[in-house]
């Protein structure tokens, strides 16, 4: 079945049909902004609407009338929304009706069952002309003589669209007499917006017949089922399902068909009929050879003889049930897939015990099955489907005397309740009371029905009593203004009667695919009714409708359905699992997992399970669990074997399941891993504990790197707040305003509700040893030491065990594949909380415990290396690459050194190259060190637990949490140091953090540099800084204004590129500069001819972009403490400023100092422009020449604005506070005196603080 070819013609269809249907009320006067008047020339037997022609567009007859119940239905949906929304319901549901009766009638046409045998949207030659029209008083449709006229006319006339649009409403009534579930009669609004065409090659009739093939109708071809029916609806809905799921606030009752539609494939609806209602029968009738004909049924795994014994009691019962006993429901049974095949299993079992097919299929229609849809489309599809599968094995079906028991679910809320007194004639008063009583509570419970569905809970009532009540009507009732309408009243109970039966009474199998769908999505109105009705389920739809299952079905009965998987797991689905699953019996289950990539059977990125759960409890069940994933699947997600008997085919018992804390179905393990659960916990060591949410992240937290260390441990505290996977050490990122005990955080009070905001500040627990781990991870649980002096985030939780010395074998176990393996059910999501934590399995072996703290003590060791190489540790030190060069001078231990890590001395173009070979190799060794270290963990854990036949203690390379040398990633935090050392944050002469919100001065930085040997005097300093007398070799100084340019051409002598090269020098050399410019050159990768030209063009377009990417975490966003300052896409002025050196005189100096030389300049160089054009007679260096100062141009007019933006916040001299972080800071620096904002900085909008409002 070509999908691809079905979904591009359901979605173009929909909008096809809307699009006809809304040009078609224009033209009535009806669009989305309103409803217009009949203009004044009209009358009674005609009326006239302006729709923007010459000409305007007459209603006539029946037109009249239908227009005006358009209007009536347009107004009363007004009174639920607005008329915008209503009017777009409206046309959506006209639409779809008229598209569910196309794809019928083609159906249909395609199978012959037509009455008429007729085709009337194709024709059995293959023209484009439908037959119906080509003959179309061969269709024996009921034509007056005035229509008989009027259709040889429009023939005479060749109106072909006229004619067979009058052609198919006839054809549509009349098709009501025998499928009146589908074709009600159209004589209303829906008539008069019909616009098709059969001439038209890009409408919907054309396409629908040829851009599908044939075959996919046809039921005896091997591509063609009702599926197909089922396809189309689920693509139909595509757009509405994205838009209300993309749109912001609740679900609407409207919208919950087409967000919870989806499509089951045919084989997962083959696996739950047949291992449910197929189950129950060939149980009971052990004899029949049906269940050779299902594929996808699942043999009963072997059971204990104290099981068998109860089983064969419970068969006993199966085996008394005749075919005509066997009632399925599908309470959400959209366009009716299980239905259909549930019909031809029962088909199977009826025949085998010598039914024909023709009685078999009516005594099913009547006796058999039942289904329930929110959605009334839905509704008409799958009354659709069953007649036609009925139809299939009986010929004579359609004949308006057998009907199926589906419905939708219909809301009571228009039923005239006054009415009532006027009903239950012939009956006593007893049973008028009764009958009132009962039908006013069934009314009472169907009230907003569309908002809730089938999980609506209906007692059992005298229905009997309720249709005698109905349709007595007494004959003496006057006709009056209240007794006006009773009829249809009558009409409407009985069918809300037959719903409420069909909601009430018990099957003996339930199957369906329920919606999914977040309850915090849905109404108001839902979430309190599941909250009262399904407290244990509340979270989702879909298991809402598990527990309803069970209250759809008989004791001993089954129930079948596929679902999310995640109440097999996750915590919020405990009490569930615990009280509504573990008392019935799970049969087997088709576990059908998401892994990340690759799909899933359903087409969803989210794992699925399908499950036959017995509605009894035998203890000690052995279930059969199947597991299924995408590439055991063929492109249509169909297992290329069932069952697939991969290491997950497994049998296992619920009793062994509550043993596992949160009790998950986890049904992979072995005995051995449950017993693990039985043991010691982590719980049974200390305690695990939620951590502090500040409730305002923007004004308590930031990070480290934003704030002036002089408020270190003063104002601003550590900080553990999750990060990134990482074992052992490291995500030291944070700090939390905790001056005075967290003064302002304890009393940050919600103005709307006077409560206090934060909560959980673990007092106790504060600043004391521990460790921590990433609460939210969508990769896995990685476990880090938390040295004391640290609060702690809700997302970064911490544990605290009672016995020191046993903390470092505790987070090795659980940094261990054993911890990691409990956890895959224990915490499912990705959600790692603390009492999952706290469960997690910790048997403490005395004669390892030893080796284990010395491992673990060796991979923290490793890991703090590893994190604080790079500046984003608050215990950087200085940059390996730049500490590697003080050693180069002793070339015989550089050359050992060589020898250690690679076993030969590699070349090496430059001093900087020789650095990367040496911190190349020691990340490797640390790499590989950290790797045998946890293989040697797992080793030691795998044979505590006696878990080696499971677990194997290899670790990949992306599961080990240090990083490996890359030589563009570390070239650029190369340059990224030396930017540092630029402005003073570092030196190449002292370790660590120089000037982080200290003042900055030549004195300071003197007093910084003071235990170095042979350091200066200041005079000596000034005069060296500023060029002038004494000349002080190999000293590198910091800025002295904190600016500093950026260019992208070689202007200035003391630009970004101009200091780089006097760093490069003091660090590694003057003379191996040009070759060390090379090696980061083309480590780079930049454009550029020259080196130089490759640096100037990274500063110029990337330098900032890796310095945000650097400085920022996730959920945090950038928090660059370089500033760039930009003028725009010329690059007509760039230069950089640190936060930490900032005054409110900065932004002045930029501009006088640097912006106006940088303008100087430009005006400088394209007056040389000029003057070589004017003085060459070269073309080519003419064109150059002229392209560069158009350039030059543009670069001066991108400055002289620039310059007017700076010049109102130089005025302002603004002043920022670090304690207000990086996003407040950005914009308070671009917001001039009179509030008024000037964007100055590179990229405000990701970085700067909403603006408040």
């Amino acid at each position: 079945m070509n999908k691809t070819a079905i979904k591009n013609f359901a979605i173009w269809a929909r909008n096809k049909l809307i699009a006809d249907i809304c040009y078609r009320a224009g033209l009535m006067g009806i669009t989305e902004k309103g409803i217009a008047d009949a203009l004044p020339q009209s009358t009674r037997e005609a009326e006239f609407y302006d729709f923007g022609a010459t000409e305007p567009y007459m209603l006539d007859g029946d037109a009249i009338k239908q227009r005006r119940q358009l209007v009536e239905v347009i107004r009363d949906k007004e009174k639920d929304s607005d008329y915008r929304t209503a009017y777009q319901y409206v046309m959506e549901e006209v639409a779809y009706t008229w598209f569910n009766r196309l794809i019928a009638v083609r159906f249909m046409e395609v199978n012959d069952y037509l009455p008429s045998h007729l085709r009337v949207l194709s024709s059995e030659s293959g023209k484009v002309e439908p037959d119906l029209v080509t003959t179309p008083f061969d269709a024996e449709l009921p034509f007056t003589a005035e229509e008989e006229a009027q259709i040889i006319q429009w023939k005479q006339d060749n109106k072909l669209d006229e004619l067979f649009r009058f052609l198919f409403i006839k054809q549509c009534n009349a098709l009501n007499e025998i499928l009146p579930g589908l074709f009600e009669k159209t004589t209303d609004y829906t008539e008069v917006l019909l616009n098709l065409s059969v001439v038209d090659q890009e409408g919907v009739v054309f396409k629908l017949t040829h851009d599908i093939e044939e075959r996919f109708f046809d039921v005896e071809d091997k591509d063609g089922q009702v599926e197909i029916i089922g396809w189309l609806y689920q693509y139909y809905n595509t757009e509405p399902k994205k838009a209300a799921f993309e749109k912001s606030g609740k679900i609407t009752k409207e919208e919950i068909p087409a967000v919870t539609q989806l499509f089951t494939p045919d084989w997962i609806v083959r696996y739950m009929v047949e291992n449910s209602l197929g189950r129950l029968w060939v149980e009971g009738h052990p004899d029949s050879d049906l269940r050779k004909n299902w594929k996808y049924y699942l043999d009963e795994a072997p059971q204990e003889p104290e099981v068998q014994a109860k089983l064969a009691t419970i068969r006993k019962e199966y085996a008394a049930l005749n075919p005509e006993d066997l009632t399925l429901i599908d309470p959400c049974m959209g366009s009716g897939h299980i239905l259909v095949y549930a019909f031809d299993v029962l088909m199977q079992i009826y025949e085998s015990v010598g039914y024909s097919q023709r009685d078999a299929a009516k005594s099913i229609l009547e006796h058999n099955l039942y289904g329930l849809d929110i959605d009334d489309r839905a509704y008409q599809l799958a009354y659709f489907a069953v007649m036609m599968k009925a139809r299939q094995y009986n010929r004579r079906i359609l004949n308006g005397e057998n009907t199926c028991h589906v419905h939708a679910i219909q809301e009571s809320n228009p039923i005239k309740r006054a009415h009532l007194k006027f009903f239950g004639a012939g009956l006593s008063d007893l049973e008028k009371n009764t009958a009132k009583m009962q039908l006013e509570s069934l009314l009472d419970i169907l009230t907003d029905a569309k908002e809730y569905g089938s999980i609506l809970n209906v007692p059992e009532y005298n229905w009997a009593l309720l249709r005698r009540f109905v349709g007595g009507i007494d004959d003496e009732v006057q006709i009056s203004l209240e007794s006006a309408g009773v009829e249809h009243t009558a009409e409407e109970l009985q069918k809300l009667i037959d719903l409420g039966e069909t909601m009430a009474r018990k099957y003996w199998v339930t199957v369906t695919n329920p919606p999914y769908a977040g309850t915090s999505k849905l109404s108001s109105k839902v979430n309190e009714f599941v909250k009262d009705n399904y407290p244990d389920a509340k979270a989702d739809l879909f298991a809402c409708f598990i527990e309803k299952g069970f209250l759809y079905t008989l004791q001993h009965g089954y129930v079948s359905m596929i679902t999310m998987e995640s109440w097999m797991f996750i915590s919020s689905f405990e009490k569930m699992r615990v009280d509504i699953i573990y008392p019935h019996t799970i049969v087997n289950m088709v576990h059908m997992p998401y892994l990340g990539k690759g799909g899933t059977s359903l087409g969803i990125n989210f794992g699925t399970a399908a499950f036959v759960i017995a509605k009894t409890r035998f203890n000690r069940y052995n279930a059969q669990y199947e597991y299924t994933v995408y590439y055991e699947c063929d492109n249509d997600g169909v297992p290329f074997k069932f069952p697939t008997k991969n290491e997950r085919w497994k049998t296992a018992k619920q009793e062994d399941f509550i043993k596992i804390p949160g009790g998950p179905i986890a049904y992979w393990l072995s005995a051995d891993f449950i017993k693990l659960f039985e043991g010691e916990k982590v719980s049974d060591f200390g305690e695990t504990r939620e951590g502090l949410s500040p409730a305002d992240n923007d004004r308590f937290l930031r990070l480290w790197p934003e704030i002036s260390t002089k408020k270190w441990n003063k104002k601003w505290y550590p900080y553990t707040k999750g990060g990134n996977y990482r074992k052992w050490y490291g995500n030291n990122e944070y700090v939390v305003n905790w001056e005075n005990d967290g003064s302002e955080i304890r009393n940050n009070i919600d103005k709307a509700t006077g409560r206090i905001r934060s909560h959980n500040y673990n007092g106790t627990y504060a600043l004391k040893e521990g460790f921590t781990w990433t609460a939210i991870s969508t990769y896995a649980a990685s476990f880090r030491y938390v040295k004391g002096g640290f609060l702690f985030d809700s997302a970064g939780s911490m544990g605290f065990i009672v016995d020191h010395t046993l903390l470092k074998y505790v987070i090795a176990n659980l940094n261990s594949k054993v911890a990691a393996e409990a956890f895959r059910f224990i915490s499912p999501t990705i959600k790692f909380m603390p009492g999952q934590v706290a469960s997690v399995p910790c048997h403490v072996d005395s004669k390892n415990k030893d080796r284990v703290t010395n491992v673990v003590d060796s991979n923290i060791e490793i890991s703090q290396e590893d994190w604080d190489s790079f500046e984003t540790s608050w215990d950087f030190k200085t940059l390996p690459l730049v500490e590697m060069s003080k050693g180069l001078w002793d070339a015989t231990a550089t050359a050992a050194a060589m020898d250690y890590y690679y076993g030969y001395l590699p070349e090496a173009s430059c001093p900087l190259e020789i650095c990367y070979l040496l911190w190349q190799g020691q990340c490797k060794e640390r790499f590989e060190k950290l790797k045998a270290n946890e293989e040697e963990l797992n080793r030691i854990f795998i044979d505590i637990y006696g878990l080696q036949d499971e677990l194997t203690p290899d670790v990949e390379d992306k599961d080990v949490t240090v990083r490996k040398a890359d030589l563009q990633r570390d070239i650029k935090s190369l340059l990224s140091y030396a930017v540092g050392c630029m402005f003073g944050r570092y030196s190449i002469y002292k370790n660590g953090l120089l000037f982080a919100g200290e003042p900055y001065s030549l004195q300071a930085f003197v007093d910084k540099l003071n235990d170095r040997p042979g350091t200066v005097s200041v005079e000596e300093l000034e005069r060296a800084y500023r060029n002038e007398g004494v000349v002080v070799d190999e000293m590198f100084f910091p800025d002295k204004d904190n600016v500093i340019p950026i260019t992208d051409e070689e202007y200035l002598d003391d630009d970004i590129v101009a200091r780089l090269c006097d760093w490069l020098k003091v660090v590694y050399g003057a003379d191996t500069m040009e070759a060390n410019l090379d090696y980061i050159a083309k480590a780079l990768g930049n454009k550029g001819t020259t080196s130089r030209e490759v640096i100037r063009n990274y500063f110029v377009n990337d330098f900032f972009k890796d310095h945000c990417q650097t400085y920022s975490v996730t959920g945090s966003g950038k928090r660059p403490i370089y500033w760039l300052f930009d003028s725009g896409k010329q690059n007509g002025f760039k230069a950089l400023i640190y936060l930490h050196r900032y005054t409110p005189d900065t932004i002045g100096t930029l501009r006088v100092d640097y912006l106006h030389k940088m303008q100087r300049v430009y005006e400088s160089e394209k007056a040389r422009m000029q003057d070589m054009m004017d003085h060459t007679n070269n073309t080519r260096e003419k064109a150059a020449a002229e392209k560069r100062r158009n350039k030059l141009q543009l670069q001066i007019d991108e400055c002289q604005k620039y310059d007017e933006k700076i010049g109102h916040l130089a005025l302002a001299r603004i002043a920022l506070d670090l304690d207000d972080g990086v996003k407040v800071n950005y914009r308070k620096l671009q917001t001039a005196a009179d509030g008024k904002f000037y964007e100055v900085l590179a990229d405000s909008k990701n970085i700067m603080a909403k603006e408040k409002k």
